[in-house]
């Protein structure tokens, strides 16, 4: 459908429902709630300037208002947005405009905005609208300020079926590939892009927050794992190398073989660091009926996550988040971590668990003392801080878990290490075909030099579970 043949639509369908959602401006707890959490995930925006995309009558707009230094609240569908003052008006920092955010006639002055936000509207744009909107978002924001946008995607939420839907359910790659693109240049020939902050599944929605930054910002390590290690081909490759929804040593096996060891029981806590594109979470939460939080420092990791969540009945929250700076309350009662975990992160995992809660860690160690050049190397190009068994659980101990387990489980790597090896070459052909021929040199060569590393002694495997009291 043509761009403005689609706007015309997308229009007469505000404009058809936009008396129900005039009439119906009252929110039941649910949505009280989802409000709530909404609010609780922008970024700071105290004494800021704030705009609102397809305001509507206001559910945002208000509570906006009362912390940011001005808000411009937004919406085409002018009934809306007339409800919307009615409602809010008695705040003098709002200023309300009935106005298309997808218009060229839109003023809006450069770097005037710390924060825009909005809520379900770039569903009901059109493909090159939505690319066009995101340039000019950034355009808009101040060097540092942040977008926040709110998008259902792959199907409807919810159990209602109106006749006629005119949103677009987008996987959520489409917006991280479309933001992620974005530049924008200033008067003076400064250069500037967009840095993913935040990617969250609640519910039904996916949530993106970015920030405005000088395009010579190179990402640091998350920026590493998309681009090099974690390519969304290299996942894909890795996944058929440990099994359907793994890219961890030993896939289903080790996860069904370790999980066992927690114990877990319905309606209890997990979160999940570095977990990968979900499968040990979808294991846990259909098996145990947990509730998993997995996180990732990968974008690439949960939107593959997120896809394959797509129509499986699991309470399973994903989010891109550094283990070593998010935080959570004192309400997780039991961790896994498949990654290289630094101390300060003990740390926090003790502060975050309950009393009585667990921690369960398999991780790559190395052998005591000095490592020869070559492996120092690898450690070095993979950004990794690797121990031998027996410091890693005395750190746990020095954080403050108590019946630590410490395991090296290096003789188990090398069995599963050569199970993959020899499934790999045994389906060679098919490999090729699927990805390429050097792809399955890489694998290949990866998991011979792992061998090597790990029967020479210098790379070890450790599995530690340990309590809080």
């Amino acid at each position: 459908m043509a761009a403005n043949g689609e706007r015309a639509v997308q229009k007469n369908y505000w404009m058809e429902n936009s008396i129900d959602s005039v009439e119906d401006v009252k929110v039941g707890d649910i949505d009280k709630e989802d409000k709530l959490e909404v609010l609780s995930l922008l970024p700071p925006y105290e004494g800021k300037s704030v705009l609102e995309l397809g305001a509507g009558t206001g559910r945002f707009t208000g509570d906006l208002a009362q912390k940011a230094d001005q808000v411009t609240a937004l919406d085409f569908v002018e009934d809306l947005i007339n409800k919307n003052e009615s409602i809010n008006g008695h705040y003098k920092n709002i200023k309300f405009l009935s106005a298309d955010a997808t218009s060229p006639d839109l003023d809006i002055s450069e770097g005037s905005m710390d924060l825009i936000i909005s809520n379900l509207l770039l569903m009901y744009l059109s493909d090159e609208e939505v690319k066009e909107l995101a340039k000019r978002m950034v355009k808009w924001l101040k060097v540092g300020g942040h977008i926040f946008f709110r998008e259902t995607c792959f199907h409807p939420s919810g159990d209602s079926k109106q006749k006629h839907d005119p949103a677009h359910y987008r996987e959520p790659t489409f917006y991280s590939e479309v933001f992620t693109k974005c530049q924008a240049t200033d008067g003076s020939g400064n250069s500037f892009k967009l840095s993913l902050v935040g990617f969250k599944c609640i519910s039904a929605y996916i949530i993106w927050i970015w920030e405005k930054v000088n395009a010579d910002y190179d990402g640091g390590f998350q920026r590493f794992l998309d681009t090099v290690q974690y390519k969304s081909n290299s996942i894909l490759r890795y996944e058929r190398t440990f099994g359907p929804g793994f890219v961890s040593t030993g896939g289903i096996d080790t996860t069904k073989e370790f999980v066992a060891m927690l114990d877990l029981k319905p309606g209890q806590k997990v979160l999940d660091v570095g977990c990968g594109i979900g499968g040990g979470d979808f294991y846990m939460a259909q098996e145990f009926g947990v509730y998993v939080v997995g996180i990732d420092l990968s974008i690439n990791m949960i939107a593959i996550a997120l896809e394959r969540a797509n129509g499986l009945n699991c309470a399973v929250e994903f989010e891109v988040a550094d283990c070593t700076t998010i935080t959570y309350p004192e309400n997780t009662l039991l961790m896994l971590s498949t990654v290289v975990t630094p101390f300060c992160t003990f740390k926090s995992f003790f502060k975050w668990l309950k009393p009585g809660g667990k921690v369960l860690i398999s991780d790559y160690c190395k052998t005591a003392g000095a490592s020869s050049p070559e492996f120092a190397a690898y450690i070095m190009q993979r950004g990794y801080d690797l121990h031998d068994v027996k410091a890693y659980g005395q750190m746990l101990k020095d954080a403050g878990f108590v019946e630590v387990v410490a395991e090296d489980r290096t003789d188990q790597f090398i069995q599963v290490l050569q199970r993959e090896l020899d499934k790999v070459e045994k389906e060679k052909d098919t490999f090729v075909s699927d990805f390429s021929r050097a792809d399955y040199d890489d694998i290949v060569g990866g998991w011979k030099a792992k061998l090597i590393r790990t029967k020479a002694g210098e790379q070890r495997w450790g599995l530690f579970i340990a309590k809080k009291n």
